[in-house]
């Protein structure tokens, strides 16, 4: 019988037992009447259909539901059969459950199954769900049973006399005793027990084994014989003990407390002689370091003596039972273990990055003795036994190793001095180069012992020993200054060196620049710092990479910069190169905050070839391929700065592009990125050698000693010296680490170049309907023409996102699309989610195949989306989904997807109240960051022309506009005239 969804219903779940899988359950909504009452009225619900009932469901609704799905005969039979013919349950169950023939694993594995899950289920259906049990006819409100929301004990009592043993448990409820043998009770839940007595159920503490109870369900008590009673006590009664409360009679158990002392013994084991289960800890994980010794492993074994009980620490029982018979009984010694002590002394060694799984941990050798001579002290401080095992063949020094190199600048040089510390023995750091030089990590001391070298130190000074001379004094050139810079900032030597090379390490400090006089607006305090960064690199005839988020106005810092420069009598032009579709936004950007900044834009078919002209601007817009094209030209003349927007673009060295940029020449240069690695680390190279040539080496120098350690071998030595050497000239903030800064909601107006097809149709489109609707206007007045008029602007609209919208057949491109995929492609590049809305579902059809075809996964909600609750879930929990594709109409309230904190509206609405209630998607209660908006406008369109519309007729649009037709009705023939211009 159906069960509607208008009228009250409640969900409930009910009790039956199976021929063969034992009691399940099943889950219904069932029919309320006026009263509140059930009604007979019922109909099964599971995961197929629960959407329907979504207004009465919990999310522990939704969890029952799924784990009862799990549980009925055909998922068993989906999952257990392997049979290739298809299965009726009749027969799979007949042949797994024949008596003779039976497959008994397959019976274990679906009962194990089976139990879990309806394990799980009781838990949730202790939180005041309805529960029945079913009547034999099926009806699933036959019988109201409640489950007891305190957990029952168990108590196991043995009485031993002369004869035997007599075993039977007792079961108490809140203070009162259960009395549950011949009573009709039922375990209808075995991993653990539940029992069902009197219409209760009741679950236990300690996750009582029901196989334990099932005995007795229907017999006071088991009788041992005197003959097989003693290995029955050390079989049975001695893991009882240690697992559950036991009452004794004739024999005794004895509680036994001491405090744990920790023991860590080590010893040298092969790499293969590895336990599998414990996972190699420390520097690297288990890798060796680029370059690293290949060694034996050390095992550590981590145990605790209690008393005179040595016990080792993977025995995860908190108590553990020794039996002793004595003349005429047995005494079980029942030691409990201090598991909260233990798990202290645990947490101090994973403090010491020592991570113990299992009692035991394994480090390369290396590791082991460096992790020992910083820790060995603290350790015994605490307490610690330290051990070496007695079998082993060498005597390792363990103890504290210090180093401290000195560098020293000189006219033309540095020299280099330093002292090793074993413990009490202090050696010459030159002794060890021959050591590091050839990778031997074992260091012979005066008495014998061998100390072990750290590992560490051959990736932290191979560079500094192989580049040095000297046989008893170490030398080194000047020309090294990046690699003294990087042990210095990595606390790796004390460098003393003059004035004038210090001041590259200020930059932590830098001056405060005023802004200059003609900068319209402010600059929020971080843009402000990263202004005064410019002139720090600009100073010191350095370049930089300004490398913000996308959304922390890179183009206003620069922009200020710029208009210092032209405030400061530059006395050429600046070179502003970018991706063509970032012409316009720079031309608008520059207009509202330096108006007095006088911009060429140096672009398209027809400009004008002459760097002359350049002379009489100070900003000079162009695009990577006009500087391909125009090498040759632009190299004639020094710019004042060169300034690559968007850098990627020059990210591969050998490209034509990257050449023709590296090519130009100026006084200074600057590059900005949201994302200055995209796909390896030769585009961090190509990026850096352009502003600061040689910082990086060659390429044969940088691919060997740095691409291929970090890419492919995760060197995080080589990460970190690569980051101390671009550090200076690189200014990166995230937007979490200038929140604060930020407003709630921050929006950008991005300006889309059309293609030339794309622009071609869009004019022809344009014409046509211009003339259609001013004749029909001139003829038939403005009441006829609303359809006409609505028809048109659709089409211009759409073709300002993608012709492919209103032609099926062109093959041209969209200057908008690929803007839209370049940012998305940021965004999704520097971990964060974005929200794309458009109203049409065909432009979000065309950029789902952009995204497919680019391996960028996404959720996807329009008005035919069925699954929106899973679609939102998705997106809001799963790290790999970042891009949320959803019609403006489907999505635009309702929402919560708080998961982004970037908002793209792809084409303008009417109504900014409709766009406002998109972003609100992402910028409502919940929401922990910036929300960054940006909508996208495609330049000399329509879209341009809503907007000024907008404006002009703001309270109209606000208050009144909520559709296409609506706005349609309000426009006037000057309006109409402005909207097709």
């Amino acid at each position: 019988m159906k069960v509607y969804t208008t009228q009250p219903f409640q969900v409930i779940y009910s009790l039956f037992e199976h021929e063969y899988l034992g009691y399940l359950f099943e889950s219904f909504v069932v029919q309320v009447n006026s009263k509140g009452q059930l009604t007979l009225q019922h109909q099964n619900i599971s995961a197929k259909n629960a959407d329907e009932f979504a207004a009465r469901l919990d999310a522990e609704d939704f969890k029952l539901i799924q784990l009862i799905d799990q549980i009925q005969q055909d998922a068993v039979l989906k999952r257990f059969s392997t049979n290739k013919k298809k299965l009726s349950p009749i027969d799979f169950f007949l042949k797994t459950y024949d008596a003779e023939k039976g497959d008994k694993a397959i019976q274990e594995d679906i009962s194990h199954y089976i139990q879990v899950r309806m394990g799980k289920i009781l838990e949730l259906l202790r939180h005041d769900k309805m529960t029945f049990i079913m009547g034999k006819d099926g009806e699933p409100t036959w019988r109201r049973i409640k489950l007891a929301p305190e957990r029952a004990t168990v108590l196991f009592h043995f009485m031993r006399n002369d004869d035997n043993t007599h075993y039977f448990p007792t079961l108490r409820y809140d203070g009162q005793k259960l009395d549950f043998q011949y009573r009709n009770a039922s375990l209808i839940c075995y991993e653990p027990a539940w029992l069902l007595l009197n219409d209760v159920v009741y679950s236990f503490e300690k996750d009582v084994d029901g196989k334990k109870l099932q005995p007795f369900l229907n017999k006071r008590f088991i009788v041992v014989p005197r003959s097989v009673e003693e290995n029955y006590y050390s079989k049975f009664v001695a893991p009882l003990v240690e697992q559950f409360d036991v009452r004794p009679k004739g024999f005794s158990i004895r509680d036994e407390r001491y405090e744990p002392s920790p023991f860590l013994k080590f010893s040298e084991i092969a790499a293969a002689e590895a336990p599998a289960a414990v996972r190699v800890t420390g520097n690297g994980e288990g890798r060796a370091e680029r370059g690293a010794v290949v060694s034996s492993k050390i095992l550590f074994d981590l145990s605790f003596k209690y008393g005179d009980y040595m016990v080792q620490a993977q025995e995860a029982k908190r108590i553990s039972v020794s039996m002793e018979k004595t003349s005429d009984s047995y005494i079980f010694h029942k030691l409990i273990r201090d598991v909260n002590h233990e798990k202290e002394f645990v947490k101090e060694l994973s403090k010491r990055a020592l991570e113990v799984k299992n009692g035991q941990a394994v480090l390369d050798k290396s590791d082991a003795f460096s992790w020992l001579n910083s820790n060995l002290q603290g350790l015994e401080e605490l307490g610690f036994t330290v051990q070496q095992c007695e079998k082993s063949s060498k005597n390792y020094f363990i103890g504290e190793i210090t180093l401290d190199v000195g560098i020293t600048e000189k006219n033309d040089w540095f020299d280099i001095y330093g002292t090793v510390s074993f413990g009490e023995f202090q050696v010459p750091f030159i002794k060890l180069k021959n050591h590091i030089l050839t990778k031997n990590n074992e260091f012979m001391l005066p008495n014998g012992q061998v100390a072990i070298i750290p590992e560490e130190w051959f990736t932290q000074y191979i560079e500094l020993f192989a580049f040095s001379e000297g046989e008893d004094h170490l030398t080194l050139k000047k020309h090294h200054m990046a690699l003294v810079n990087d042990l210095q900032n990595g606390n790796l030597a004390t460098i003393t060196m003059s004035r004038k090379m210090e001041k590259l390490r200020e930059f932590e400090t830098i001056e405060d620049q005023p802004l200059p006089v003609g900068f319209v607006g402010e600059l929020r305090p971080y843009q402000k710092a990263g202004y005064n960064w410019l002139h720090f690199v600009q100073n010191y005839k350095f370049g930089g990479c300004l490398a913000d988020d996308m959304g922390l106005g890179k183009t206003v810092q620069t922009l200020a910069m710029l208009q210092h420069r032209k405030e400061s009598g530059a006395d050429t032009a600046s070179l502003l190169v970018m991706p063509t579709s970032l012409v316009y936004n720079w031309i608008n950007e520059a207009q509202k905050f330096t108006p007095n900044l006088r911009i060429l834009n140096y672009t398209g078919t027809y400009r004008d070839k002459s760097v002359e002209q350049f002379n009489n601007y100070d900003v000079v817009l162009t695009s990577y391929g006009i500087v391909r094209l125009d090498a040759d030209l632009l190299l004639s003349y020094y710019f004042d700065y060169i300034i690559l927007d968007e850098s990627q673009a020059i990210k591969n060295p050998d490209s034509n592009t990257s050449r023709a940029v590296r090519s130009l020449k100026s006084r200074h240069k600057l590059i900005l990125t949201g994302t200055p690695v995209e796909n390896s680390t030769m585009d961090l190279w190509s990026q850096m050698s352009f502003i600061n040539p040689g910082l990086l080496g060659n390429q044969h120098f940088f691919r060997n000693e740095f691409l291929k350690p970090i890419e492919k071998e995760k060197d995080e030595q080589k990460t970190r010296k690569l980051h101390a050497l671009i550090k200076p000239f690189i200014l990166r903030r995230h937007k979490s680490q200038v929140a604060k800064e930020l407003p709630a909601k921050i929006e950008h107006t991005t300006l889309c170049k059309m293609t030339e097809e794309q622009e071609h149709a869009y004019e022809e489109t344009k014409s046509y309907y211009r003339n259609k609707i001013l004749t029909s206007l001139e003829e038939n007045g403005p009441g006829n023409t609303q359809f006409m008029l609505l028809q048109g602007l659709t089409k211009l609209r759409q073709i300002a996102n993608h012709p492919l919208m209103t032609d099926t057949g062109y093959e041209g491109e969209s200057g908008k699309l690929k803007e839209v995929l370049r940012m998305t492609k940021n965004v999704v590049a520097k971990g964060h989610k974005v929200l794309i809305f458009s109203q049409f579902v065909k432009h979000l059809d065309i950029i789902k195949k952009a995204l497919d075809e680019r391996e960028i996964t996404y959720t996807y909600l329009d008005g035919n989306t069925k699954n929106r609750h899973e679609q939102v879930e998705r997106f809001q929990t799963d790290e790999s989904i970042r891009v949320f594709l959803i019609s403006l109409k489907a999505g635009g309230v309702g929402l919560n997807l708080t998961a982004a904190d970037y908002v793209f509206i792809l084409d303008p609405w009417w109504n900014p109240a409709v766009e406002a209630q998109a972003v609100d998607r992402a910028h409502r209660i919940g929401q922990q960051n910036t929300v960054f908006t940006y909508k996208f406008i495609t330049k000399d369109t329509v879209e341009e022309k809503i907007l000024a519309l907008q404006n002009r007729k703001i309270q109209l649009v606000t208050d009144l506009i909520s559709t296409d037709e609506t706005v349609i009705k309000s426009l006037t023939k000057e309006d109409i005239d402005n909207l097709l211009s």
